[in-house]
């Protein structure tokens, strides 16, 4: 029963437009339409395949994580244990690169774990709500294209300038710090830059699929403020907003996990990041220290792409409440103003002196009409029953207001702020116990 009734939930009360009178031509864009989006769910599955995040049998994941043991871990741990350079002892490279290197690994198996176990319990379709009844609606089609492929244009955008970063650093790395040989030092470089490639884009991917999800959702809110413009059925509206709510709350459920450890992650790396630079009394410089600015634009970038989706979605579930407030006034009031007919029936004037007083007056104010007499008003009753759903609907969207929660909390502006203060209060907490105890 149960099964059945979150299966109702989730299936959209408006149907796809279908091509009438058996049109081939309607047929046939239809279907182009339904191949790209197959083939750009395609491209997304096998990227995502390619990383490690498909563990649908033992074998593959076995396979996923043996390969972030070996490129994400094993290597990059065993080049700077391995490698003997002159200038590592001065600027401390050794020691820097490996809490960071923790810390990048902590986020690409957090981000390994959470999304491979989504898909591989709900498919790479559910996973992202497209599938049969949500993904296959006609008008949708081109905008979930667009923001499918926008995944690897988002990804391409932020990894490409802080790849250009990496690549410079241990450029420098290469110029000042003597290794046994100059192939030697290209080894290492090369080892370090492929580890770092492999994780961060491990990281970010996960991010930009959460971001990705919310912004399909983001879709389904627009267009439900565009059927509140058409004047639809009150009850077609509440079930269609609770269908929106239940995909809210799965999403909800699905990422909650992932970005609270994420969160948890970036914020005890950049604590220790402070704490390293801030503390060590020697001298600061990007040799040393230019994989904390990488890996730390890294993180920040995406954590922001996680909170911005999250807010997003939640602003947007939250501003259906005053969309309906403004629907249910302009309807209201074009009906009074469009619809009241004059007339001379004297049993109609009082119908509508009684209804008023039914509005606005007291129970012992009302005592008085029990003895009155008047006919009834087919008009006023049908226009007062579709005024009482209409407000019935917006009493439930203000007491609703919905939005993507972690655990009970809805990620919106007040919670970003009370996120900055607690970030605030730990960098000053640090900085209190490092510069100002040094100087």
């Amino acid at each position: 029963m149960a099964e059945s009734a979150g299966q109702a939930a989730s299936e959209p009360l408006l149907t796809s437009v279908q091509p009438q009178n058996g049109d081939p031509l309607d047929v046939e864009v239809s279907q182009g339409d339904d191949s790209v989006l197959d083939h750009t769910l395609r491209r997304l599955d096998f990227f995502l395949f390619l990383f490690g995040f498909h563990q649908t049998s033992l074998l593959s994941a076995f396979m996923s994580w043996a390969a972030f043991l070996l490129v994400g871990v094993s290597i990059p741990v065993l080049t700077l244990e391995l490698s003997e350079c002159s200038g590592c002892e001065e600027y401390q490279i050794i020691k820097f690169e490996l809490s960071i290197l923790a810390s990048q690994a902590s986020l690409a198996a957090v981000s390994l774990l959470c999304v491979s176990h989504n898909l591989r319990k709900y498919g790479v379709r559910k996973f992202l709500f497209v599938d049969r009844f949500h993904g296959q609606m006609s008008r949708f089609r081109k905008e979930y294209v667009q923001k499918i492929q926008g995944f690897f244009r988002l990804l391409l955008w932020w990894i490409l300038p802080v790849f250009l970063l990496k690549v410079i650093r241990e450029t420098m790395r290469i110029v000042y710090v003597n290794h046994q040989s100059l192939w030697l030092s290209f080894v290492i470089s090369l080892a370090l830059i492929v580890s770092w490639a492999y994780l961060a884009t491990i990281f970010l991917s996960a991010c930009i699929l959460f971001n990705i999800v919310c912004n399909l959702q983001v879709i389904h809110f627009d267009d439900y403020g565009k059927l509140l413009e058409r004047d639809a059925d009150s009850l077609t509206l509440l079930e269609e907003h609770m269908r929106l709510r239940y995909h809210l709350s799965k999403i909800s459920h699905r990422f909650r996990i992932y970005l609270l450890l994420a969160f948890l992650v970036v914020t005890a790396s950049q604590f220790l990041t402070l704490f390293q630079t801030t503390g060590y009394r020697h001298i600061i410089n990007f040799i040393n220290s230019g994989d904390f600015l990488v890996s730390s634009i890294v993180e920040v970038v995406g954590l922001i792409l996680c909170l911005h989706a999250a807010a997003k979605i939640s602003h947007r579930a939250q501003g259906v409440a005053s969309v309906a407030c403004r629907w249910h006034a302009l309807v209201t009031c074009s009906s009074d103003g469009s619809q009241h007919r004059p007339t001379n029936s004297v049993g109609n004037s009082e119908a509508n002196l009684a209804a008023s007083f039914l509005i606005d007056c007291s129970e012992s104010d009302l005592e008085s009409l029990d003895n009155a007499s008047w006919s009834t008003n087919t008009y006023f009753t049908s226009h007062m029953s579709s005024f009482q759903k209409r407000q019935a609907l917006v009493m439930y969207l203000q007491s609703n207001p919905g939005g993507l929660t972690i655990f009970g909390w809805t990620v919106d502006r007040t919670l970003i702020n009370t996120i900055f203060f607690i970030e605030l209060s730990l960098v000053l907490f640090v900085l209190g116990k490092t510069v100002v105890f040094i100087s």
